[in-house]
Protein backbone atom coordinates (compact mmCIF):
# COMPACT_ATOMS: atom_id res chain seq x y z
CA UNK A 1 0.00 0.00 0.00
CA UNK A 2 1.67 3.30 -0.93
CA UNK A 3 2.21 6.19 1.82
CA UNK A 4 -0.83 8.30 0.11
CA UNK A 5 -3.42 5.63 0.36
CA UNK A 6 -2.28 4.79 3.78
CA UNK A 7 -2.45 8.39 4.91
CA UNK A 8 -5.96 8.67 3.36
CA UNK A 9 -7.01 5.22 5.09
CA UNK A 10 -5.93 6.66 8.48
CA UNK A 11 -7.65 10.36 7.85
CA UNK A 12 -10.86 8.28 6.29
CA UNK A 13 -10.63 6.35 9.87
CA UNK A 14 -10.65 9.55 11.99
CA UNK A 15 -12.85 11.17 10.39
CA UNK A 16 -15.37 7.99 11.73
CA UNK A 17 -14.24 8.16 15.42
CA UNK A 18 -15.00 11.65 15.27
CA UNK A 19 -18.05 10.73 14.25
CA UNK A 20 -19.09 8.17 16.66
CA UNK A 21 -17.87 10.39 19.03
CA UNK A 22 -20.31 13.06 17.64
CA UNK A 23 -23.40 11.21 17.42
CA UNK A 24 -22.81 9.54 21.12
CA UNK A 25 -25.22 12.81 21.94
CA UNK A 26 -27.97 10.56 20.47
CA UNK A 27 -28.19 8.15 22.60
CA UNK A 28 -30.02 7.84 26.07
CA UNK A 29 -28.86 5.05 28.92
CA UNK A 30 -31.78 3.17 29.80
CA UNK A 31 -30.10 0.43 31.96
CA UNK A 32 -26.17 0.61 32.32
CA UNK A 33 -24.44 -2.01 33.40
CA UNK A 34 -21.17 -2.03 31.93
CA UNK A 35 -19.50 -2.05 35.70
CA UNK A 36 -20.51 -5.66 35.52
CA UNK A 37 -18.22 -6.30 32.52
CA UNK A 38 -15.04 -8.20 33.22
CA UNK A 39 -11.85 -7.79 31.61
CA UNK A 40 -11.83 -11.04 29.50
CA UNK A 41 -16.05 -11.04 28.90
CA UNK A 42 -17.16 -11.86 25.11
CA UNK A 43 -19.43 -9.11 24.31
CA UNK A 44 -22.49 -8.87 21.60
CA UNK A 45 -23.08 -5.12 19.95
CA UNK A 46 -26.86 -4.57 17.96
CA UNK A 47 -28.87 -1.70 17.20
CA UNK A 48 -32.79 -2.46 16.87
CA UNK A 49 -36.06 -1.65 16.29
CA UNK A 50 -39.30 -3.39 17.13
CA UNK A 51 -38.05 -6.68 17.98
CA UNK A 52 -39.60 -8.05 20.75
CA UNK A 53 -40.77 -11.52 19.40
CA UNK A 54 -36.99 -12.61 18.22
CA UNK A 55 -35.17 -10.85 21.78
CA UNK A 56 -35.60 -14.31 23.94
CA UNK A 57 -34.07 -16.35 21.22
CA UNK A 58 -31.60 -14.17 20.04
CA UNK A 59 -30.56 -13.96 23.58
CA UNK A 60 -30.65 -17.67 24.61
CA UNK A 61 -28.77 -18.56 22.00
CA UNK A 62 -26.12 -16.16 22.01
CA UNK A 63 -25.89 -16.77 25.61
CA UNK A 64 -25.64 -20.47 25.43
CA UNK A 65 -22.51 -19.69 22.77
CA UNK A 66 -20.95 -18.24 26.27
CA UNK A 67 -21.83 -14.42 25.40
CA UNK A 68 -21.26 -12.60 28.94
CA UNK A 69 -22.64 -9.26 28.01
CA UNK A 70 -25.20 -7.14 25.68
CA UNK A 71 -24.49 -3.81 24.50
CA UNK A 72 -27.57 -2.65 22.71
CA UNK A 73 -28.92 0.29 20.71
CA UNK A 74 -32.67 0.42 20.51
CA UNK A 75 -33.69 3.01 17.71
CA UNK A 76 -37.74 3.56 18.47
CA UNK A 77 -39.27 1.09 19.24
CA UNK A 78 -42.96 0.59 20.44
CA UNK A 79 -43.63 -2.90 20.67
CA UNK A 80 -42.04 -3.72 24.15
CA UNK A 81 -38.52 -4.04 23.04
CA UNK A 82 -36.90 -1.49 25.12
CA UNK A 83 -39.02 -2.30 28.67
CA UNK A 84 -38.13 -6.12 27.86
CA UNK A 85 -34.17 -5.44 26.98
CA UNK A 86 -34.04 -3.02 30.43
CA UNK A 87 -35.48 -5.86 32.44
CA UNK A 88 -32.55 -8.35 31.25
CA UNK A 89 -29.60 -8.31 34.18
CA UNK A 90 -26.73 -9.07 31.11
CA UNK A 91 -27.88 -5.93 28.77
CA UNK A 92 -26.85 -2.65 29.07
CA UNK A 93 -29.30 -0.32 26.88
CA UNK A 94 -28.82 2.72 25.20
CA UNK A 95 -32.26 4.28 23.61
CA UNK A 96 -32.90 6.98 20.61
CA UNK A 97 -35.18 8.23 18.22
CA UNK A 98 -32.69 9.88 15.96
CA UNK A 99 -32.18 8.92 12.46
CA UNK A 100 -30.86 5.51 11.73
CA UNK A 101 -29.97 6.23 8.21
CA UNK A 102 -27.67 9.35 9.22
CA UNK A 103 -26.09 7.53 12.23
CA UNK A 104 -24.90 5.37 8.91
CA UNK A 105 -26.81 2.77 9.81
CA UNK A 106 -26.39 2.57 13.51
CA UNK A 107 -22.65 2.42 12.45
CA UNK A 108 -22.05 5.71 14.55
CA UNK A 109 -24.04 4.46 17.47
CA UNK A 110 -21.72 1.19 17.62
CA UNK A 111 -18.70 2.72 16.85
CA UNK A 112 -19.21 4.88 20.06
CA UNK A 113 -20.51 2.24 22.21
CA UNK A 114 -17.24 -0.02 21.30
CA UNK A 115 -14.51 2.10 21.45
CA UNK A 116 -16.01 2.93 24.93
CA UNK A 117 -16.76 -0.46 26.52
CA UNK A 118 -14.76 -3.05 23.70
CA UNK A 119 -11.27 -2.34 24.23
CA UNK A 120 -9.65 -5.16 24.49
CA UNK A 121 -12.42 -7.51 23.93
CA UNK A 122 -13.72 -9.95 21.58
CA UNK A 123 -16.95 -7.87 20.26
CA UNK A 124 -19.57 -9.72 17.84
CA UNK A 125 -21.77 -7.07 16.25
CA UNK A 126 -24.93 -8.63 15.21
CA UNK A 127 -28.53 -8.50 14.11
CA UNK A 128 -31.05 -9.97 16.10
CA UNK A 129 -31.96 -12.21 13.15
CA UNK A 130 -28.31 -13.05 12.58
CA UNK A 131 -26.63 -16.19 14.45
CA UNK A 132 -23.51 -17.26 14.10
CA UNK A 133 -22.31 -21.20 13.17
CA UNK A 134 -18.51 -21.24 13.63
CA UNK A 135 -16.26 -24.18 13.43
CA UNK A 136 -16.92 -27.00 16.48
CA UNK A 137 -19.69 -24.89 17.65
CA UNK A 138 -21.84 -27.91 18.70
CA UNK A 139 -18.92 -28.96 20.91
CA UNK A 140 -16.73 -25.99 21.68
CA UNK A 141 -18.14 -22.55 23.52
CA UNK A 142 -17.29 -18.91 21.79
CA UNK A 143 -14.91 -18.79 23.78
CA UNK A 144 -12.41 -21.83 22.71
CA UNK A 145 -12.63 -19.96 19.42
CA UNK A 146 -11.76 -16.73 20.76
CA UNK A 147 -9.04 -18.08 22.29
CA UNK A 148 -8.04 -20.09 19.24
CA UNK A 149 -7.49 -16.96 17.61
CA UNK A 150 -5.56 -14.86 20.10
CA UNK A 151 -3.23 -18.13 20.14
CA UNK A 152 -3.05 -17.42 16.59
CA UNK A 153 -2.33 -13.77 16.66
CA UNK A 154 -5.78 -13.35 14.50
CA UNK A 155 -7.80 -10.25 15.26
CA UNK A 156 -10.74 -10.38 13.13
CA UNK A 157 -13.05 -13.59 12.27
CA UNK A 158 -15.27 -13.53 8.62
CA UNK A 159 -18.26 -15.05 8.19
CA UNK A 160 -20.89 -15.28 4.76
CA UNK A 161 -24.56 -14.37 5.57
CA UNK A 162 -26.36 -16.71 4.49
CA UNK A 163 -30.09 -16.30 4.15
CA UNK A 164 -32.31 -19.22 5.44
CA UNK A 165 -36.11 -19.25 4.27
CA UNK A 166 -39.44 -21.97 4.45
CA UNK A 167 -40.06 -24.33 2.54
CA UNK A 168 -43.68 -23.50 1.99
CA UNK A 169 -44.73 -19.28 1.68
CA UNK A 170 -43.23 -16.96 3.74
CA UNK A 171 -46.00 -16.29 6.33
CA UNK A 172 -47.50 -19.70 6.39
CA UNK A 173 -45.81 -20.31 9.87
CA UNK A 174 -46.49 -18.60 13.04
CA UNK A 175 -43.14 -18.10 14.66
CA UNK A 176 -43.67 -17.84 18.34
CA UNK A 177 -41.53 -15.57 21.10
CA UNK A 178 -38.62 -17.99 21.95
CA UNK A 179 -38.58 -20.78 19.25
CA UNK A 180 -35.53 -21.46 17.27
CA UNK A 181 -36.05 -19.82 13.95
CA UNK A 182 -34.60 -22.32 12.15
CA UNK A 183 -37.07 -24.71 12.99
CA UNK A 184 -39.15 -22.25 10.36
CA UNK A 185 -36.29 -21.16 7.90
CA UNK A 186 -34.53 -24.57 7.52
CA UNK A 187 -33.53 -23.98 3.94
CA UNK A 188 -30.82 -22.12 1.87
CA UNK A 189 -28.96 -21.88 -1.40
CA UNK A 190 -25.67 -23.74 -1.41
CA UNK A 191 -24.25 -22.29 -4.54
CA UNK A 192 -25.48 -18.82 -6.22
CA UNK A 193 -22.77 -16.60 -4.72
CA UNK A 194 -20.00 -14.51 -6.40
CA UNK A 195 -17.09 -13.26 -4.74
CA UNK A 196 -15.11 -9.73 -6.00
CA UNK A 197 -12.12 -8.53 -4.08
CA UNK A 198 -12.29 -4.40 -3.15
CA UNK A 199 -8.45 -3.57 -3.81
CA UNK A 200 -8.97 -0.38 -1.54
CA UNK A 201 -9.94 -1.90 1.61
CA UNK A 202 -8.88 -5.49 0.69
CA UNK A 203 -12.26 -6.94 2.01
CA UNK A 204 -14.30 -9.72 -0.25
CA UNK A 205 -17.71 -8.55 -1.37
CA UNK A 206 -20.09 -11.52 -1.53
CA UNK A 207 -23.28 -11.48 -3.06
CA UNK A 208 -26.05 -13.91 -4.19
CA UNK A 209 -27.93 -16.29 -2.56
CA UNK A 210 -31.86 -16.27 -2.06
CA UNK A 211 -32.59 -12.52 -2.26
CA UNK A 212 -29.89 -12.31 -5.42
CA UNK A 213 -32.52 -15.23 -6.85
CA UNK A 214 -35.77 -14.31 -5.95
CA UNK A 215 -36.05 -9.94 -5.27
CA UNK A 216 -33.04 -8.98 -7.18
CA UNK A 217 -32.94 -11.45 -10.18
CA UNK A 218 -33.57 -8.71 -12.78
CA UNK A 219 -30.37 -6.74 -11.53
CA UNK A 220 -28.13 -9.23 -9.09
CA UNK A 221 -25.66 -6.69 -8.53
CA UNK A 222 -27.56 -4.59 -6.69
CA UNK A 223 -28.19 -7.62 -4.22
CA UNK A 224 -27.55 -7.05 -0.87
CA UNK A 225 -23.07 -7.36 0.16
CA UNK A 226 -23.26 -10.96 2.45
CA UNK A 227 -19.64 -10.67 3.54
CA UNK A 228 -19.33 -9.83 7.33
CA UNK A 229 -16.37 -9.69 9.97
CA UNK A 230 -18.64 -9.56 12.77
CA UNK A 231 -16.26 -11.09 15.22
CA UNK A 232 -13.26 -8.65 16.12
CA UNK A 233 -10.44 -8.35 19.22
CA UNK A 234 -11.48 -4.67 19.33
CA UNK A 235 -9.36 -1.66 19.82
CA UNK A 236 -10.46 2.01 20.49
CA UNK A 237 -8.59 2.99 17.31
CA UNK A 238 -10.72 0.92 14.84
CA UNK A 239 -13.68 1.25 12.84
CA UNK A 240 -16.83 -0.11 11.04
CA UNK A 241 -17.19 1.69 7.93
CA UNK A 242 -20.16 -0.07 6.05
CA UNK A 243 -22.04 -2.35 8.27
CA UNK A 244 -19.82 -5.12 9.09
CA UNK A 245 -19.12 -5.58 5.45
CA UNK A 246 -15.08 -3.64 6.22
CA UNK A 247 -13.79 -1.77 8.74
CA UNK A 248 -10.18 0.11 9.36
CA UNK A 249 -7.63 -0.54 9.47
CA UNK A 250 -7.96 -2.68 6.50
CA UNK A 251 -5.75 -5.56 7.50
CA UNK A 252 -8.92 -6.68 9.88
CA UNK A 253 -10.47 -7.22 6.69
CA UNK A 254 -8.03 -10.08 5.46
CA UNK A 255 -10.59 -13.06 6.82
CA UNK A 256 -9.25 -15.08 4.10
CA UNK A 257 -6.02 -16.57 3.05
CA UNK A 258 -4.27 -14.54 -0.06
CA UNK A 259 -2.04 -17.42 -1.02
CA UNK A 260 -4.84 -20.00 -1.92
CA UNK A 261 -5.29 -21.80 1.40
CA UNK A 262 -8.05 -21.37 3.82
CA UNK A 263 -8.34 -19.55 7.09
CA UNK A 264 -11.17 -20.24 9.66
CA UNK A 265 -14.36 -18.39 8.97
CA UNK A 266 -18.05 -19.12 9.89
CA UNK A 267 -21.60 -18.11 8.88
CA UNK A 268 -24.12 -16.01 9.95
CA UNK A 269 -27.57 -17.70 9.49
CA UNK A 270 -30.50 -15.15 8.86
CA UNK A 271 -33.60 -15.83 9.50
CA UNK A 272 -34.75 -12.88 8.02
CA UNK A 273 -37.74 -14.88 5.98
CA UNK A 274 -40.30 -15.39 9.19
CA UNK A 275 -43.98 -14.45 9.13
CA UNK A 276 -43.13 -11.12 10.49
CA UNK A 277 -41.10 -10.17 7.48
CA UNK A 278 -43.79 -8.82 5.63
CA UNK A 279 -44.95 -6.48 8.50
CA UNK A 280 -40.83 -5.28 9.42
CA UNK A 281 -40.55 -4.77 5.15
CA UNK A 282 -43.68 -2.33 5.04
CA UNK A 283 -42.47 -0.36 8.27
CA UNK A 284 -38.79 -0.40 7.04
CA UNK A 285 -39.93 1.00 3.55
CA UNK A 286 -42.13 3.75 4.43
CA UNK A 287 -38.95 4.78 7.51
CA UNK A 288 -36.54 4.88 4.55
CA UNK A 289 -34.01 4.37 7.16
CA UNK A 290 -31.88 1.61 4.84
CA UNK A 291 -28.97 1.97 2.01
CA UNK A 292 -29.56 3.46 -1.20
CA UNK A 293 -33.23 4.69 0.03
CA UNK A 294 -34.02 1.73 0.94
CA UNK A 295 -33.93 -0.03 -2.46
CA UNK A 296 -33.73 -3.69 -0.46
CA UNK A 297 -36.97 -2.68 0.62
CA UNK A 298 -38.73 -1.39 -2.68
CA UNK A 299 -37.31 -5.05 -4.45
CA UNK A 300 -39.09 -6.63 -1.16
CA UNK A 301 -42.19 -4.94 -1.26
CA UNK A 302 -42.50 -5.32 -5.20
CA UNK A 303 -42.54 -9.47 -4.73
CA UNK A 304 -44.03 -9.85 -1.02
CA UNK A 305 -47.19 -9.27 -3.25
CA UNK A 306 -47.24 -12.10 -5.10
CA UNK A 307 -46.79 -14.69 -1.86
CA UNK A 308 -43.20 -15.80 -4.02
CA UNK A 309 -41.86 -19.47 -2.88
CA UNK A 310 -38.14 -18.86 -1.72
CA UNK A 311 -37.60 -22.75 -1.55
CA UNK A 312 -36.51 -24.36 -5.28
CA UNK A 313 -35.34 -27.65 -6.12
CA UNK A 314 -31.80 -27.26 -5.78
CA UNK A 315 -32.45 -25.64 -1.75
CA UNK A 316 -30.43 -27.46 1.23
CA UNK A 317 -31.69 -28.35 4.38
CA UNK A 318 -29.41 -27.15 7.08
CA UNK A 319 -28.05 -29.60 9.30
CA UNK A 320 -25.20 -28.43 10.74
CA UNK A 321 -21.96 -26.42 10.46
CA UNK A 322 -19.90 -29.57 8.99
CA UNK A 323 -22.71 -29.62 5.88
CA UNK A 324 -21.81 -25.87 5.38
CA UNK A 325 -18.01 -26.78 5.32
CA UNK A 326 -18.40 -29.34 2.80
CA UNK A 327 -20.28 -27.18 0.43
CA UNK A 328 -17.33 -24.56 1.16
CA UNK A 329 -19.45 -21.77 2.46
CA UNK A 330 -17.24 -21.88 5.89
CA UNK A 331 -14.06 -23.61 6.92
CA UNK A 332 -12.33 -24.60 10.03
CA UNK A 333 -8.82 -23.86 8.25
CA UNK A 334 -6.29 -25.21 10.69
CA UNK A 335 -8.07 -25.25 13.67
CA UNK A 336 -8.28 -28.40 14.77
Amino acid sequence: MGALTSYRLRLKRKRHQIRAFRKRRELTSVQNRTAQIAPSDILVFSTLRNELVRLPYFLKYYRDLGVNHFVIVDNGSDDGSREYLAQQDDVSLWTTQASYKRAKFGVDWLNWLQRKYGHDHWCLVVDTDEFLVYPFCDTRPLRALTDWLDASEIRSFGAMLMDMYPEGPIGAETYEAGQNPLEITKWFDSGNYTIQKNARYRNLWIQGGVRARVFFDDNPERAPALNKIPLVKWHRSFAYTSSTHMLLPRGLNLVYDETGGEKASGCLLHTKFLDTFETKSKEELQRRQHYANSQEYRAYSTRISEDPILWCKWSEEYINWRQLEVLGLMSKGNWA
